[in-house]
Formats: structure tokens, sequence, C-alpha cells
């Protein structure tokens, strides 16, 4: 295990399964508490329970990404109740949803995927930023997962189906992204489309918090892209065929599988570790037969390192929240 920074506290969200919960579980054996974010807490804890994850150095908190009231009310329940306060946030759940028909909403009328992966977690970080920026530990951070299918850099983001991620000129978010716009560009619904398009929010954010606050701050602001994850329960809204041949061509044929246990100990390594603690990056990790497992700094597309868009996306975003 490489060396690592003093434990600390992290506020990790999406836990009952996969990469989120492999996290946990890594952090925890490095000495971290970890207050779990999830719908479901009761669900949380018997994830935890079943990976036998040491019950001592784990809070459950109820936090429902896709309902912004929830945030709040979660958030105002962390800060009243959690003496040792906040190091680092990690930013993992998220929702694929690529059979609707139509757009699904938040109770604040925002589609599902916008509402969940980008919205809920951008007020999330807004709100424990001051608990960020009253920490004491050597290295404070905030770490959110990509993925390679909204960075056009690489051969994964380049595939045109259902179509790339593309905010256009964020016309639906503008226009304050209620029915009947679903998408970031105002176009027609696509709802694969709308989950690239949420994690490239994702992307551009971390870069934008970069820009904005490490160096008054000394928060460290980074991304990741953990590997190909191809037996994540992210896909259990897929078709069952889809489910079956992706993990076999990821294991045979690209080489790209990942096991989410290994994703969650290279998404530990992004929070705890001494050698990440660079702002501004988005980490990756090659193909076996490239780069072994050793991680690298990967270049973003402009889509999502673009100074103008990222500045514009965050103001509205402020707006759709309701911090502006």
């Amino acid at each position: 295990m490489a060396e690592t920074a003093t434990p600390g506290t992290v506020l990790i969200t999406g836990t009952t399964s996969g990469v989120g919960l492999n996290a946990t579980r890594a952090l925890v054996e490095r000495g971290w508490t970890v207050i779990t974010a999830n719908r479901d807490p009761v669900k949380a804890g018997a994830a935890a329970d079943a990976l036998g994850i040491p019950r001592k150095q784990l809070h459950h908190l109820r936090i429902d990404l896709g309902d912004l009231d929830s945030v709040r009310s979660g958030v105002e329940t962390l800060v009243a109740s959690v003496g040792q306060g906040l190091d680092a946030l990690l930013v993992n759940a998220a929702v694929y949803k690529p059979r609707l028909k139509q757009p699904e909403r938040s109770p604040q009328g925002y589609e599902i995927s916008m509402a969940i992966n980008h919205l809920g977690h951008f007020l999330l970080i807004q709100m424990l930023l001051p608990e960020l920026k009253r920490s004491q530990h050597p290295s404070r951070r905030v770490v959110i997962l990509g993925t390679v299918t909204a960075n056009s850099k690489e051969l994964g983001g380049k595939i045109p189906i259902p179509a790339p991620a593309d905010l256009g000129d964020l016309a639906g978010f503008a226009a304050g992204f209620k029915a009947p716009i679903a998408m970031a560009d105002a176009k027609g619904f696509k709802p694969g489309k709308a989950y690239k398009d949420s994690k490239l929010c994702n992307m551009i954010t971390t870069q934008e918090l970069h820009r904005r606050l490490h160096g008054a701050t000394g928060i460290v602001f980074t991304s990741l892209y953990p590997g190909c994850v191809a037996d994540s329960p992210l896909f259990r809204n897929s078709p069952a065929a889809f489910r079956t041949i992706f993990p076999w061509f990821q294991k045979n044929i690209t080489g790209g599988y990942v096991s989410q246990a290994l994703a969650g100990e290279r998404v530990a390594e992004v929070v705890a570790d001494p050698a990440f603690a660079v702002s501004g990056v988005h980490w990756s990790w090659g193909n076996r037969q490239s780069k072994g497992s050793k991680q690298f700094s990967q270049e973003l597309s402009d889509k999502a390192s673009n100074p103008e868009t990222a500045r514009r996306m965050w103001d509205l975003s402020l707006q759709l929240v309701g911090l502006a």
C-alpha cells in the first residue's frame, strides 16, 4: 500500500454498492472515518456490514441527491451532529437510465440524470465548502468521479452512440431546465447523452473549483476515471444482453476491465494518498497492456476545460440550485 496521509473524515455519496462501497472499505482500512450519504441509510449500513467494514468508523446520513431539499436538510443534520468535522468529500453517486423514453424528473422538475449526478452534488459541494475550509487536515480534498465517455480526448468519449457529451451553449440551463426542456443544450431528449452531459458537468465543476478556490483555500480539487468497471451496478438499468456482453468485451478484448474492488482502491488513493495531492488534475490509469496500474494525469477535452463554459455553467448551476 502506498504511503498515506493522516487519516481524516470523508463524506462519500453512493455507497450501497459498487465503487462507492469498495472505496468506503479501502478508506476505512486506511484509518479514515467515512460518512456515507445515500437515500437509504439502512441499506448503506447493511451493505457495509456485508463487506465486513467496521461500524465504529462509519456514520450513515440520509441524502437524496435527486431532491435539493433533501441535500439541504442532510447537510444541516451533518453540520449539527458530526463533531469531528469534515476533511474530504468524494462525489461518487450517479444514475444512468439509458432505456427511458421520456425524461424522468426530480422534485424540482429537472431531468433526473442532471439532477442527481450534477445539480445535487453541486449543491452539496457548495454547502460543505465552509466545513472543508475549517478543516485542519494537511490535505483537504474534493474528489469527483468522471467518466471516459464524457471526455473526447479519449477513445470512449469519441463514440457517437447515442451522441457525444456536449452542453452546447447551455440553453437548457439558461431556460431553467424545466419541462419540456430535458437536455443541457435544450435539444431532444436522449437518455444516454443526458448521463454523459451530467458527467461532463462533474468534470467541469472540478476544473472550476480548482480555478476559483484552490489558490485561496489550499483545498485540492481533482477528478478521476478509475477504469472500466464493466459490471458496476451503474448499469443495472441497461439491457440484459449489454450487462453480459460488456464485461466480457472489456475483460477479453480491450483489457480495460477493472474490478469494483480495484476501482475502490484507486478512488481511495486519490482521496488519501500524498501522491495525488495535486489540484486541478483528472487522474486516470491505462489498460493493463499499456501503462499497467500507474496513475497519470489525463488530458481533458476543450468541452471539459474551457474556462468560459465553466464560468457560465457554474453561474447557471448556482441559479438552478437556489444559491443565486
